[in-house]
C-alpha cells in the first residue's frame, strides 16, 4: 500500500471504531478509536514508520488513552454536581417552596397551584387561597403544611 496514504488507514480505523461505540456504547472503542486518529497524525508526520513501529506505537496510545481516560476522565463524570441530584425528580425540587392552594384542602386533599400548573396536595384542611409550604412529596402528590402569612 501506498505509504502516503496510509494514516488515512488508521483514520479510517478511528472512525469504525468510534462508530462502533455508538453501537457497544462503554468507553473502550471510543478512546481505542482516539487511539488510532492520533496514530494517523503520527503517520502523517512520519510516514517511514514500519508496520511494526506503528502497531506498538499503537498500542501505547490505546493503553495510555484508555488509563486517561479510566483515571482522568471517569472520575470527572462520575461526580454529580451539587443540586443536580435532583434533576428529573420536579416534586423533590419542590419541597420547601410556598404556593397558593386553588382548591381547598378539604379531607386533607386539595390543589396548588404551581408554576402555570396544579398539583394535588395533601394536608391539613385548609381554605382557597391558602399559602402552604411542601413539606414532602408522595409519587406526584404534595403534602403541605399551612403558613402563617402576615
Amino acid at each position: 500500500m501506498n505509504d502516503v496514504a496510509l494514516h488515512y488507514l488508521w483514520w479510517i480505523v478511528a472512525l469504525l471504531l468510534i462508530g462502533g461505540e455508538v453501537i457497544l456504547p462503554g468507553y473502550f472503542m471510543l478512546w481505542i478509536g482516539i487511539a488510532a486518529a492520533a496514530m494517523g497524525i503520527v503517520l502523517l508526520a512520519a510516514p517511514d514508520l514500519s508496520a511494526l513501529t506503528q502497531a506498538v506505537v499503537f498500542a501505547v496510545f490505546a493503553f495510555v488513552s484508555c488509563f486517561v481516560y479510566w483515571k482522568v476522565v471517569r472520575p470527572r463524570l462520575d461526580r454529580i454536581p451539587p443540586g443536580n441530584e435532583r434533576l428529573n425528580r420536579r416534586g423533590e425540587q419542590l419541597v420547601g417552596q410556598r404556593f397558593v392552594l386553588c382548591e381547598a384542602i378539604v379531607h386533607g386533599r386539595g390543589k396548588a397551584k404551581v408554576g402555570d400548573g396544579m398539583w394535588l396536595v395533601t394536608g391539613p384542611d385548609l381554605p382557597l387561597g391558602a399559602t402552604v409550604e411542601v413539606v414532602g412529596i408522595d409519587g406526584t402528590t404534595l403534602k403541605v403544611k399551612a403558613v402563617d402569612v402576615g
